[in-house]
């Protein structure tokens, strides 16, 4: 009898492997994000403040899967001030308003991560987690391989929002 393969081969992966590693040694994706406001489009960014900036989760669980992240390095809510806590549960808002109009989800996951015991891949730049979600969107194969199944890409996805934004009220995003 043939002995089975159980790889399930995921090379895209490397990038998020690599991307903890330099979180790790100090290389904070989010601080690099929020220092450079002339590469928005090329981190993800859709909009930002003084504050905070919203962007796309580069490794999502699901489409439409964004971080709303202050621009300050913080590790606790207790470290922002209350204009900063003011401003990501508005950006947070914002993002779900642009989710609903474009992706139609049936509900959300919105959290934060605190700690790496916690689950925080990146456990000392506090940032929150909108997750858009459906009916029945868990099926085997995150189940049985621990790999989730992404249906539309980011660029795709970035273009609808951008149609979308000033049709539901929102500023424009960035391009």
């Amino acid at each position: 009898m043939a002995e089975h393969n159980r790889n399930l081969w995921a090379p895209w992966r490397i990038e998020y492997i690599r991307t903890l590693a330099d979180d790790r040694q100090g290389g904070c994706f989010l601080c690099k994000y929020a220092a450079a406001p002339d590469k928005d489009a090329d981190n993800g960014v859709l909009w930002r403040s003084d504050a905070c900036l919203t962007t796309f989760n580069q490794f999502p669980y699901t489409p439409g899967h964004l971080l709303v992240a202050p621009l300050a390095h913080a590790p606790n809510p207790e470290d922002l001030d209350e204009p900063v806590l003011t401003e990501l549960m508005r950006q947070m808002r914002d993002a779900k308003q642009l989710l609903d109009a474009v992706c139609g989800p049936h509900g959300y996951n919105v959290g934060m991560n605190l700690g790496r015991c916690a689950g925080a891949g990146l456990p000392g730049h506090l940032h929150l987690h909108v997750v858009p979600r459906w009916d029945g969107d868990t099926n085997f194969i995150p189940v049985l391989t621990d790999t989730r199944v992404i249906s539309q890409s980011l660029e795709d996805l970035h273009r609808l929002m951008m149609e979308a934004a000033p049709k539901v009220g929102l500023p424009p995003l960035r391009t």
